[in-house]
């Protein structure tokens, strides 16, 4: 059941509620949960196999609107020092002048600008993602989870989200040739995340 396609009991918003039932509760502002919600990705790395990351830091916040998903948002910053792909040696790599020079570019920030309802618990958000002070469009792909309430009173939903980039679109264009042919990083990087998100007093 998606987060606007649940039944409603509101007589004003028939025609909305016969597509999308009981929808008016979740409209609000949402703080996102670091403590239950992952940022992550997955590169390929020498060509055959795949390291996954994520970043530990981060903070952000959603705008639901139960009748009109078009105007529902989403803001993000992410601490590029918080990098964790369980090594320490390559954290450290990332960080630096090669990949995302983070004493210069600490934070990497992605703005929505629109947002629409694919159909079912399927969701699209597109944004501006800025990595290394360049800014480039991003469209993530979303999965309504569901909402409920926690045992502590808050109110949560929860996504599922996945999207992919060209890192090179940003400027991390830095790599190795392998003898064999091919490049130690692939450009295409693929983005995922899940999101715990707390609804706003």
């Amino acid at each position: 059941m998606g987060i606007f396609g649940r039944k409603t009991t509101d007589e004003t918003a028939t025609a909305v509620a016969t597509a999308n039932p009981e929808t008016a509760a979740l409209t609000g502002d949402y703080t996102i949960d670091p403590a239950h919600s992952t940022f992550g990705f997955v590169a390929r790395h020498a060509m055959v196999t795949n390291v996954k990351g994520k970043f530990n830091d981060f903070t952000g916040s959603l705008h639901l609107d139960g009748t009109d998903p078009s105007k529902s948002s989403a803001t993000i910053d992410v601490t590029m020092d918080s990098i964790d792909t369980g090594s320490a040696d390559r954290d450290g790599h990332l960080k630096t002048a090669d990949f995302f020079k983070t004493d210069e570019f600490p934070t990497m920030t992605f703005r929505s600008t629109s947002a629409e309802a694919l159909g079912g618990d399927d969701y699209r958000i597109t944004g501006d993602l800025t990595i290394l002070g360049v800014t480039k469009p991003l469209s993530i792909d979303l999965e309504f989870n569901g909402a409920a309430k926690d045992p502590f009173g808050n109110e949560r939903v929860g996504f599922e989200g996945k999207a992919e980039i060209l890192r090179s679109a940003w400027g991390l264009t830095w790599n190795a040739a392998l003898e064999t042919g091919g490049v130690l990083v692939s450009d295409k990087i693929k983005l995922n995340f899940d999101i715990s998100a707390i609804k706003n007093a």
